[in-house]
């Protein structure tokens, strides 16, 4: 609006002007005619000049206007291709812990139950300390399916013997070491198949878990 009104201004004055030379010419006579023409066109000039530079003023504002223009429109695209980079990272950050939860969910999965062998119908299948121990881990809460990796595991360490003993100082079924550490089960820990599988049950359930966890350790470390 200002550039308007000065545009305005310039062309008025210059009216105004050339009216007052004309006026004077009138009474000044038609010596002063010439004279006064001159300082019209020279006023009409000077507008044009003024009006051309006004015109120059609004060309360069537009054109930095355009240019802050663009320049936010480069910065928005600039930003825009940082977040779909950063959240493809994410994404990808996300398959790949899928992926690895999926594949310890398989390997645990896997380790629970290493033996695919037949499982027993019952304890009835077994004898002495094996049947005793099939009924203790069933009263400890295992299922039967998991007899199969205890009696493995057992077999390995002590062939189910109770008074079985290793110059490490491990003793009986289960091979504790100390083994006095069976005591806490009862004090027949030295000769009761039942305290030590008790006991064996307990320290595997706390330590891995599962009796097929338990055996799957011991073969891939060979001892658990």
């Amino acid at each position: 609006m200002s550039r308007l009104w000065s545009r305005v201004g310039v062309r008025v004055l210059a009216i105004a002007l050339l009216g007052t030379g004309v006026g004077g010419g009138y009474y000044l006579g038609q010596d002063r005619e010439t004279q006064q023409q001159g300082i019209s066109a020279q006023l009409a000039a000077d507008t044009d000049e003024v009006e051309f530079e006004l015109q120059r003023q609004e060309h360069a504002r537009q054109m930095a206007a355009t240019a802050q223009q663009r320049m936010a429109e480069y910065e928005a695209r600039v930003k825009a291709a940082e977040a779909a980079k950063a959240a493809a990272e994410r994404a990808r950050k996300a398959e790949e812990a899928a992926a690895s939860r999926k594949r310890r969910e398989a390997e645990e999965k896997a380790a629970d139950k290493p033996y695919d062998g037949p499982i027993p119908s019952s304890c009835n299948q077994y004898s002495g300390n094996r049947k005793i121990g099939c009924a203790v881990m069933l009263n400890s809460g295992f299922g039967l399916d998991q007899f199969p990796c205890l009696d493995k595991l057992w077999n390995k360490e002590s062939g189910w013997n109770t008074r079985a003993a290793n110059p490490s100082g491990a003793y009986g079924i289960p091979q504790a070491r100390p083994g006095n550490k069976m005591a806490e089960f009862g004090a027949d820990w030295k000769t009761s198949a039942a305290t030590q599988v008790a006991w064996g049950l307990d320290y595997i359930e706390n330590r891995y878990g599962t009796p097929c966890k338990a055996w799957q350790h011991s073969e891939d470390e060979g001892w658990y």
